[in-house]
């Protein structure tokens, strides 16, 4: 099952998450760079690589706005921010994939 679908050539919503640590707090995204990737599930291919959007940093909200290519092909994706924090890395979420589903549409 998706935790985001959306219909392809759709561009909203955007996809918007909290960022939650393992125990399920809020990690505080103040003074952090964002960034989005979505891959193929069946191709393992990389469809998107850019830079999220921080929506309200100390609640750790951040969202990503989809560009035309990115949901110009119907499939499953694995989606997942990576946060950078003076210079470390962590990655949300961080106990598997956002499952992104883009469904077919009529025309």
């Amino acid at each position: 099952m998706a935790d985001f679908t959306l219909k392809r050539n759709d561009r909203l919503p955007a996809l918007r998450v909290t960022c939650k640590q393992a125990d399920g707090t809020v990690f505080d995204l103040t003074g952090c760079t964002v960034a989005f990737h979505l891959r193929n599930q069946a191709t393992g291919s990389t469809k998107v690589n850019s830079a999220a959007t921080l929506v309200t940093a100390a609640s750790g909200i951040v969202e990503y706005q989809w560009a035309a290519i990115d949901v110009d092909t119907a499939g499953l994706y694995h989606a997942e921010f990576e946060v950078t924090q003076s210079g470390k890395t962590i990655t949300f979420p961080n106990n598997g994939h956002l499952v992104v589903e883009i469904t077919e549409d009529l025309v």
